[in-house]
């Protein structure tokens, strides 16, 4: 029920009863204290959950012979918990030791087999190493398929996982096929409401996101929050889940205050639901940070951020010896992949905010956090180099921001597949490196892979072609081609005009960009309207003090000065 206070309360009672009525090993103890190390997990104090959960695997080896399955479950606990803190090594340590005792306690086929490799599984797929992740998810499928009915509620898991990895690995048409197969085993296996099929509900919803099939994607996150309603007590934590989910979708259609209003909620209820400083508040606080970031209120953007950082701050032991007796045993150790975003969201706000020297830094501290937290060619570390390299192109430092982006590639080379969507952005930023040096060709040949890769994995209306077609169509007004550049840029508003609600950014970007080239052409009549476009649409999609507006305010009266 996400009662977490309550549970730890009787969880704690049973134990100190079994403390009276049995001998100090008893394995019974073991369970109280694996017990316990649940809760704390779910709670995010993972040095707690780690604390019991340990104290449990002592009882056990005292107690029980040295394969017995529980000692199994409990370094699969522990490694569950260093998942969640980051330390992927460790956590995979642990899952590989479960394994070795499965080997020699189980027969061959066994269910908890299949639990061991999609453990396995789930900390590769957090490493970035996606095609180990796919290869344990399918094993621990095999051994599912071998001892388990054909519709028991693990397939589902097993799909569902599958599905995660195919949607990380930018293959979205198999992640949504994987998915729809883990919710139709949960129709037939589960009651209609059970909190699962939200799940798979919310999962399907995700993957129309990337696709950026949105109203497929509400609707889908709007059946899982239906069916939370119904099967959950009224602050759970999962309906943060799913209000989050909404928020995310409208911040992606440029619907900001429908978006606010999601994310304030969640947060709502996470306040409700967890301790005061849960890693999950912080994620909260940064979400709404971003849509803020988004309406152009930078200010109200830091301030979000900033307090999603002093959360994980907050959640982390301090480094001076003498002060370890009493620090907050809370949550993440100082250098988790969550604080290297943090740093990278605060960094992003002081870039909008033109303050380049303040984002560098902030990226730079980020991208140290990665390094030591993630293995060396994981996809994040390429999200490091790529925003520094953004920040060292609005610096105007391109060589820099050229060399950045291309350290980014090569990552993104190793890590993922060779159609990846990330690969055709890491080719788009090239691209507009060489574009600002007037390297024209190169420019162009960038953009153009970037739109070849983009055409293959992703759906052909998808947003982020209209962003290539933009690109190419920049490049040609540079060359002075400009019928190219017109040709293109109304190709990417097309595209715009059926992917994006009528109203959007991004369409009142595309008539502006229209406008500016019909001023080169020397049409001003055309510019004009195309402007008077886009300052309609964005009144109506962002706040008035949007520094957007003022700038195609700034080119109407710019443009009727010429007539």
């Amino acid at each position: 029920m996400g009662e977490y206070s309550k549970a730890l309360s009787s969880y704690e009672r049973s134990l100190e009863i079994r403390k009276i009525a049995l001998p100090p090993n008893h394995p019974s103890l073991a369970t109280s204290y694996n017990n316990i190390g649940g809760v704390y997990n779910n709670m995010g104090e993972y040095s707690k959950a780690l604390s019991s959960y340990e104290r449990s695997l002592e009882i056990f080896k005292i107690a029980i012979p040295p394969n017995h399955p529980s000692l199994a479950t409990s370094y699969n606990n522990i490694a569950m918990v260093y998942d969640n803190m980051g330390e992927y090594s460790r956590a995979l340590s642990s899952y590989e030791r479960s394994l070795e005792i499965r080997k020699i306690a189980l027969p061959p086929n066994h269910p908890d087999f299949a639990q061991s490799y999609n453990n396995i599984a789930m900390v590769y797929d957090n490493m970035g190493e996606y095609s180990k992740a796919l290869s344990s998810y399918e094993r621990s499928l095999e051994i599912r398929k071998i001892a388990l009915p054909p519709n028991h509620p693990d397939f589902a898991q097993s799909y569902n996982n599958i599905g995660g990895v195919y949607d990380n690995m930018g293959e979205y048409s198999k992640s949504l096929s994987s998915y729809e197969r883990s919710l139709e085993i949960d129709k037939i296996a589960l009651p209609p409401n059970h909190p699962d099929l939200a799940t798979s509900y919310n999962n399907i919803g995700m993957v129309y996101s990337h696709m950026s099939e949105y109203s497929k994607a509400l609707s889908s996150y709007e059946r899982s929050l239906a069916i939370r309603k119904i099967a959950l007590p009224p602050n759970h934590p999962d309906f943060a889940q799913s209000y989050n989910n909404i928020a995310m979708v409208y911040d992606n259609m440029g619907e900001y205050s429908k978006s606010l209003s999601s994310y304030e909620r969640s947060l709502e209820i996470l306040k409700i639901a967890l301790p005061p400083n849960h890693p999950d508040l912080a994620t909260s606080y940064n979400n709404i940070g971003g849509v803020y970031d988004n309406m152009g209120e930078y200010s109200k953007a830091l301030s979000s951020y900033e307090r999603s950082l002093e959360i994980f701050k907050i959640a982390l032991p301090p480094n001076h010896p003498f002060l370890a007796t009493s620090y907050n045993n809370f949550a993440l150790p100082p250098n988790h992949p969550d604080l290297a975003s943090s740093y990278n969201n605060i960094a992003m706000v002081y870039d909008n905010m033109g303050e380049y020297s303040k984002s560098l830094s902030s990226y730079e501290r980020s991208l140290e956090i990665h390094k030591i937290a993630l293995p060396p060619n994981h996809p994040s570390l390429a999200t490091s180099y790529n925003n520094i390299a953004m920040v060292y192109s609005h610096m105007g430092e391109y060589s820099k921001a050229l060399s950045s982006y291309e350290r980014s590639l090569e990552i993104l080379k190793i890590a993922l597949p060779p159609n990846h969507p990330d690969l055709a952005t890491s080719y788009n930023n090239i691209g507009g490196a060489c574009d600002d040096m007037g390297e024209y060709s190169k420019a162009l040949s960038s953009h153009e892979r970037s739109l070849e890769i983009f055409k293959i994995a992703l759906p052909s209306n998808h947003p982020l072609l209209a962003t290539s077609y933009n690109n190419i169509a920049s490049v040609y007004v540079h060359m002075d081609e400009y019928s190219k550049a017109l040709s293109s840029l109304e190709r990417s508003l097309e595209i715009r005009k059926i992917a994006l609600p009528p109203n959007h950014p991004d369409l009142a970007a595309s008539y502006n960009n229209i406008a500016s080239v019909y001023v080169h052409m020397g049409e001003y009549s055309k510019a004009l309207s195309s402007l008077e476009r886009s300052l309609e649409m964005l009144r109506k999609s962002v706040p008035s003090t949007h520094p957007h507006l003022a700038l195609v305010k700034r080119n109407i009266e710019h443009l009727k000065n010429k007539f």
